[in-house]
This record gives C-alpha cells, structure tokens and sequence, in this order.
C-alpha cells in the first residue's frame, strides 16, 4: 500500500481514494501504463526548458514547433494527441493538465496568417477525442473538468458581401474564454467569441457562444442560461 499511495503522489493523485473493490492486477497494470508515460515523458522534454521532466505521454503522440509548447509537471498527454504549436504566443498546458486519447491542438488555420495559440490553466482536464482550433486564441482557467469530443473554434469567416467567395473574404477572431472550476459535458461546441465565466455548467452538446456570467447553468442550441448554480 505504501508503494502506491508513492505512485499515486508520482502521478498527481496523492488525495485519490483507492475503492476497496479495485484489485491488484488492475493496478499493475495502471502503473505499468503510467511507468512507460513517465520514461516517454522523460524523452519527450529533452533539449526543452519549458516542458517539464515530469510529464507522461502516451503513444503516437506527435507535436509541430516543440519549441512553442510549454508543459507543467503532472501532465498527462494520452495516446495520439496532436499538438501543433505554429501560433505567436505558443501553447501553454499548466500542472496537473490532461489531454485525453486522440484530441487534437491546432493554432494557425494557414501558413498565410499565424495564430494566436492557446492557454490551459493547472489541473484542467479533458476527455477523448477534443479538438482546440486556437488560431484566434483560446484561454482555459484551472480546475475545470471537461468530457469527449469537446471542440473549440475561435476563428469565425465573414460572408456578408455577395459578390465575393465566402472563402476569399477573411476571418474574423475573437478569441474563447473559459473560466475557472467550469465543468463541459460532452459533445460540447464553443464557437468565436465565447466568454465563459467562472464556476459555470456547459451542458452535453450545447453550442455556445456570446458571454455568461458565473456561476450560471448553460445548454442548448444555441446555448442560453437554464439556471443559477445554487437556486
């Protein structure tokens, strides 16, 4: 039990409850699985000032511009994230972040206009499969929790004037803002423009954009205010 309660505090779980139903072979095998992020992590930050030594990565995982990413202890990049860091301001991922199997950062929607990049606050985490279109910037608060298939787009294209292709008008950026200890349900789409405040509720599929105030219950299409938090 001491050597677990050890790896636990390794992989930044160290208040974590065990339940008693769990076996000893599960866990093996969690730390066998944890023990090879570590050594990939330990890889991973060689010749980098700014990733830490202590992260875990999982497989496949594959990152453009390393020199533009930035990586807080404890982080946990999972099997075949993708990160491409071509923006002006990088990618920042604080203590304790997780990025769940398959998700997918992309900063800069073409070679002919960089972006702006993206900020994740300590101890956010996400699900599988998310996508973060961070060209006109995105910025994530601490301890927010988030599930699968949560997708960002923070770059919107104009299409007012009719004479003219859609796709040769431009793009409008406004950036996203998430705030702190904010909890996304799955499926959740965060579109241009999006300011979200602190303690929020993002039902599972809602499609927001515009601005919510704290402490506030959000779903729908196109997402609205249900309740306040508390009433």
């Amino acid at each position: 039990m001491c050597l677990t309660r050890k790896l636990l505090k390794i992989a930044g779980k160290e208040d974590c409850q065990l339940d008693k139903s769990i076996g000893t072979s599960y866990m093996l095998r969690l730390f066998w699985k944890y023990g090879w992020m570590l050594i990939r992590g330990r890889c991973f930050s060689l010749g980098s000032r700014k990733i830490n030594k202590c992260v875990f990565v999982g497989r496949n995982v594959k990152v453009l511009e390393k020199r533009k990413l930035s990586v807080g202890s404890k982080t946990k990049l999972h099997d075949f994230v993708y990160i491409d860091g071509l923006s002006r301001a990088g990618v920042t991922l604080g203590k304790g972040v997780v990025l769940g199997r398959g998700t997918r950062i992309e900063c800069s929607g073409s070679i002919e206009h960089v972006g702006k990049g993206m900020v994740i606050g300590n101890r956010s985490t996400f699900g599988n499969d998310c996508f973060f279109g961070a060209a006109g910037g995105i910025r994530i608060g601490e301890d927010v929790i988030a599930g699968q298939y949560i997708r960002f787009h923070s770059e919107n294209h104009k299409y007012e004037n009719l004479n003219s292709l859609i796709r040769e008008q431009g793009v409008v950026q406004k950036g996203i803002v998430i705030g702190n200890n904010c909890w996304i349900g799955s499926g959740a789409v965060f579109l241009d423009g999006s300011r979200v405040g602190d303690g929020c509720v993002v039902a599972a599929n809602a499609v927001v954009s515009g601005k919510f105030p704290e402490n506030t219950v959000i779903g729908g299409v196109p997402a609205k205010v249900i309740k306040k938090r508390g009433e």
